[in-house]
This record gives structure tokens, C-alpha cells and sequence, in this order.
């Protein structure tokens, strides 16, 4: 199962979100997702995070507050756990990524981009400011089919 960080970095009540445009063979093409990426060798969690962030943004994350690990289950891509995490103290200037635009959205604006269905899941319960959760999503395809909060099934 592959392990990635997805980071939703906030300012002045803005989400930093990258519009996946660049690369050709992206199972996020044209989404538009927090930053983060694939775990090295090695990595804990909060270190991939921030080296992910530092690479796609220029970015250097402080304190980074992990929130939740979500379960991705596909019958197109391979299942994935993903480690959320949100981060308001950062230091750097914000560079151009190779994977695509970075732009400040204000957070009431993000869930009317091109997302992941299941994202509107966990960017509510990130908005709502819960503690620690394990949200499972299962796409068929592009569709969303189901979703279990802390182990019970949620309506999507």
C-alpha cells in the first residue's frame, strides 16, 4: 500500500491549493489538492510532509498538526493511506511547483474547485476542527462508492 502526506497550508483564512496541470500521466489531473507526495525511505510522517511542502511550495513548515490518516481504496489506482495534516506556522517564500499552480483560496471557496469527492469529506471534518480521525474512501473509477468515519459508514 503506498504512504503519502497531503498538507493544507493556511493563511489569513486561505487554504494554499495546487491545480494539478503540469504533469501528463496524473490521477490528480486538473483537481485542485493541498501539497504533499509520496514517503522516502525512512520518513515519519511529519517529516515527509515537510519536505514535501519545502519542495512544492518553498515553503518551511513549523509544527505541522497531524489530523487525520485517510484510507484510499480504488479499483483503478493502488490503495493508498494518507496522513492530513494542516499548518498555519511556515517561514520562506512561496516558488513556482512543477506539478502546478499554487494560488491562495479562501477557505469558504475551496470545495467549489474540481475536487475529489471524498476530499469535501475531510475538508469539512478539518473546518470542523474534531480531533483525530480515520476516514476510508472507496472509489469505483472517478465515483465515490463509500466512506467510514473512525470505522462506521457516512453518507458521502
Amino acid at each position: 500500500m503506498l504512504s503519502t502526506t497531503l498538507c493544507y497550508i493556511e493563511q489569513n483564512g486561505c487554504y494554499l491549493m495546487l491545480h494539478r496541470v503540469k504533469k501528463k500521466r496524473d490521477l490528480n489531473h486538473d483537481k485542485w489538492i493541498g501539497v504533499g507526495g509520496k514517503f522516502k525511505d525512512g520518513e515519519s510522517p511529519e517529516e515527509c510532509v515537510c519536505r514535501e511542502a519545502l519542495e512544492e511550495t518553498g515553503l518551511t513548515l513549523h509544527r505541522p498538526e497531524y489530523r487525520g490518516l485517510v484510507t484510499f481504496v480504488s479499483d483503478r489506482w493502488e490503495n493508498e493511506h494518507m496522513h492530513l495534516f494542516v499548518a498555519k506556522d511556515f517561514t520562506g517564500t512561496l516558488t513556482d511547483c512543477d506539478e502546478g499552480t499554487l494560488e491562495w483560496v479562501p477557505k469558504e471557496q475551496v470545495r467549489k474547485l474540481p475536487l475529489w469527492e471524498g476530499d469535501h469529506i475531510f475538508l469539512r471534518l478539518l473546518d470542523e476542527g474534531g480531533p483525530f480521525f480515520s476516514l476510508k474512501l472507496v472509489y469505483r473509477g472517478d465515483t465515490l462508492v463509500s466512506a467510514a468515519l473512525n470505522g462506521e459508514p457516512i453518507g458521502n
